[in-house]
């Protein structure tokens, strides 16, 4: 008789620093954006689910934020979900694009999971810039300080590498369900989807604290008067009077190009359709230090 196959799925982490490419590599696996990607550091909030379809598995991917040292009651937060998820998690993968030495964050990430005793794979990303020499070096420094699994050099941004990673994820999980149906990539509404999209546009937009003051809420999508067409209303949330000057702009130029460039990729998500943005700024003051603002915002 034939045996069949054991069908494998689980819940695997995504953790590290921030800006070592998590949303990056999310991306990249699921070959669909379901992650805010900015090269400035601390942009992912909140937990975001991603789903792998195999013939033999179904990975479920977390994508976390950065842990590093909070100040505001906003980074305490991101910070406190990057360690929750180790308890639901079957797997972590550690991603890290140090090119020297072990720095402090990755050490006390390290710390955190010897305490937990949770299975972990050691990430090193970025491997396209970096000589082969440096990769084995870090291979063997990172090896010193802690036991990984498996240790995988990768390239979120070209690909490299991640082939073999999703092999060895399924050799790790255990038997187990269809957590998801097979059609799904995110569990993510479209309100969040839509929302983070325009935080990604204002945090490419913007410079100095405007990517960190800024939060945006999608209060209502509705069919247009045609079929085709889809109408988005959304508030980008700031702390001060001077942030919403800066990201209205002179005439209202700056809001303007951070909604075209917005509806451009929310077309390109729909496949085509009609869409009409309107954005509204409002000042909400000091709203990352307010357990109450944070939960209106729906960050908390």
């Amino acid at each position: 008789m034939e045996r069949k196959e054991t069908f494998k799925s689980g819940f695997i982490s995504i953790i590290g620093r921030p800006n070592v490419g998590k949303s990056t590599l999310l991306n990249r696996i699921l070959s669909e954006k379901v992650a805010i990607v900015s090269d400035k550091p601390q942009t992912t909030r909140n937990r975001i689910t991603g789903i792998k379809n195999l013939d033999n598995a179904q990975l479920i991917f977390v994508d976390t934020p950065g842990i590093h040292k909070a100040r505001s009651k906003l980074n305490r937060h991101m910070v406190d979900v990057s360690f929750k998820t180790f308890r639901d998690s079957d797997l972590i993968l550690l991603l890290t694009d140090q090119r020297e030495e072990i720095g402090k964050g990755d050490r006390y990430i390290m710390s955190s999971l010897e305490a937990r005793g949770i299975s972990s794979f050691l990430l090193i990303n970025k491997i396209d810039l970096l000589k082969p020499e440096q990769i084995l070096s870090l291979i063997d420094v990172y090896s010193r300080d802690y036991t990984f699994s498996e240790i995988i050099p990768i390239s979120a941004a070209t690909g490299e590498g991640v082939d073999t990673l999703l092999r060895m994820i399924v050799r790790y999980l255990p038997e187990g369900p269809k957590y998801f149906h097979e059609e799904m990539v995110t569990d993510q509404p479209e309100q969040f989807i839509i929302a983070e999209l325009i935080r990604e546009k204002v945090i490419d937009s913007t410079r100095e604290e405007i990517p960190y003051s800024v939060a945006v809420v999608v209060e209502d999508i509705r069919e247009g008067s045609r079929r085709d067409a889809l109408v988005v209303d959304a508030v980008i949330y700031v702390e001060k009077n001077s942030q919403k000057g800066i990201i209205i702009g002179k005439g209202g130029e700056m809001l303007k190009r951070i909604g075209t460039r917005a509806r451009e990729e929310m077309i390109e998500r729909r496949l085509g359709s009609k869409i009409y943005l309107n954005l509204w700024v409002k000042v909400k003051k000091d709203w990352r230090k307010d357990d109450k603002a944070l939960k209106e915002l729906g960050i908390k």
